[in-house]
């Protein structure tokens, strides 16, 4: 009973092993920030309503912001944006608005979303 026991222990230690996640490419990887931002446009096909600081259409280049989702907020005039971009000089404007909190300012993303809904 014991074998068996040290034979189980052993093959699932291996399968965990064997089925590790992989290295992630860095050029896969992207800088990320959370913010609270009012939304903007008048709600026409010409001028959608959108996050401020969310560029459309999305930017191409190392130097911009590549991507963006969004959620409203019960009185639909901010959303909880997350931007994705390349490096941080990208989100310059963002991180010089006061209501802005990055993850990296904040333990967990609840007490991201508290402490902005609270500045607004």
């Amino acid at each position: 009973m014991n074998q068996r026991l040290w034979l189980g222990m052993l093959t699932l230690a291996l399968t965990f092993v064997v089925c590790a996640q992989r290295h992630v490419d860095p050029r896969n990887t992207n800088d990320r920030i959370i913010a609270v931002v009012p939304l903007t446009g008048s709600e026409t096909d010409a001028d959608p309503k959108c996050p401020q600081y969310a560029p459309w259409p999305l930017t191409q280049g190392p130097n911009g912001i590549l991507g963006f989702v969004f959620q409203p907020n019960d009185d639909v005039k901010s959303a909880v944006v997350e931007f994705v971009a390349q490096n941080r000089a990208a989100f310059a404007a963002i991180l010089a608005l006061r209501l802005s909190r990055s993850t990296k300012e904040a333990a967990t993303p609840s007490q991201l979303l508290k402490t902005a809904s609270n500045k607004l």
